[in-house]
This record gives structure tokens, sequence and C-alpha cells, in this order.
């Protein structure tokens, strides 16, 4: 049946303006974004179908063009409409990293670099570059390695925090096995790049390993 036959308080639409989004239902709110359903579904049949199949809203945000447009059908409007909501939701959360002093504090960044990391199926080593003010200059993906291990190299880390001017430097990596505790290897490696670092008056200020949903701070647990 088409959302338009519904009665009116049960259409999404009208729901969320007459009693707010925080009523809604994830469907719901996917079907707003969907817009139009597709010939012999409906759009919260088509968001309802798209959320069982990857389970919540934060896989579907990561599942792939190819995915969504054959497995679900979704077609390239769709798909696009859906992408861009996604990624203003990540760049709400970069805006905190955009204001002075932000990386005073270990939780200005984690939310960030929980967004940007934690669903990458393999492992990303990342560097957010800072100014004296510590206000960031640029985020970047380094090193990009295998399931469970990426080659970090502390020279070309030093190469981009010249070329960017910084000052001080906020290391991440993510762990695809969604534990973020840090390994020995994690440890031995951020010593090496933070004496590294310290050649060129450039401070590491932290290091973060974002497991799922969970983002470890070296500076909080003393490693650094």
């Amino acid at each position: 049946m088409k959302i338009t036959n519904w009665p009116q308080f049960e259409r999404p639409r009208e729901k969320l303006l007459q009693f707010g989004a925080q009523t809604l239902s994830d469907a719901e709110l996917l079907a707003i974004v969907l817009h139009t359903g597709i010939k012999g579904k409906n759009a919260v049949e088509i968001a309802r179908e798209a959320l069982g199949t990857y389970g919540s809203v934060r896989a579907l945000m990561s599942a792939s063009k190819t995915q969504l447009t054959g497995t679900l059908g979704f077609g390239v409007a769709k798909y696009a409409t859906l992408t861009a909501c996604f990624e203003l939701t990540k760049r709400s959360l970069a805006e905190n990293l955009l204001k002075p002093h932000s990386f005073t504090q270990a939780d200005a960044a984690s939310n960030y670099l929980l967004a940007e990391l934690r669903d990458k199926p393999h492992e990303v080593f990342s560097m957010l570059l800072l100014d004296s003010q510590h206000q960031l200059i640029a985020f970047r993906h380094m090193f990009r390695g295998t399931i469970n291990s990426a080659a970090v190299y502390p020279r070309e880390l030093v190469k981009q925090a010249l070329e960017d001017n910084a000052a001080a430097v906020i290391l991440a990596h993510n762990h695809p096995s969604g534990v973020a505790e840090p390994s020995q290897a994690d440890i031995q490696i951020t010593e090496r790049i933070k004496r590294a670092m310290e050649l060129i008056d450039v401070r590491v200020l932290d290091h973060f390993v974002i497991g799922d949903g969970t983002a470890v701070s070296f500076a909080q647990r003393g490693l650094l």
C-alpha cells in the first residue's frame, strides 16, 4: 500500500512534523530520506528491508554503491541522497574539530575518529595535523593495511607534518577486529613516531585506537 493511502498520523513525514524526529523509528526516518518507493514497495518497506539486510543504520552507512544499487535495488538517485545524508553526519561531527583549542581534551577528537575509522574493513593509520593553537590543519589517511595490520613509516609522517607546517599531531588507527585495546606493536610504533617528530619539534599529543564503538586514548592511558 502506498504511504499516501495510510492514515495521516501513521505517515512518517507527518509524524515527524507533529511529534518530532526523535519519535520515529530508524525505518521511518530512512523512508523520509528515500522519499519514494519502487514498484511494489513503498519507502517504509524499502527502509525496513535495507535495515533488515544490514542489521543497523551504522552498517548501512558503510555499504557500497554496488551493494545498495544491486542487492537492495536502490536507484542511483536514492544512493546519492543516502550517501549525502551520511556525509553530512560525519561533517557535523567534524565541525567541533574546527573550534579553537578543540584538542585540549581527548573526547574532542574521539567521536569524529570513531565515525571515520570504526567501520573500515581494513586497518587504516591516520593523522590529525594541528597548528600551534591546536586547531585542525588537515586530517589525512596515511597508510592502509590488511584485515589486521598496516605498515607505518615514521619518515612519511614526518614528511607530511613538515608539508602541512604542523606544530602538533594526533595519531589514530582502527582495529578491524573491533577490539580497541592497544597492542605492544602499537605502543612501539607510537614511541618511534614520537621520537621522529621530536627531531622536527612537532608534538605527538595522542594516539587513538579505534574499535567497535570505542576509542582508546594513549594519553589517557599514560602511554605517551
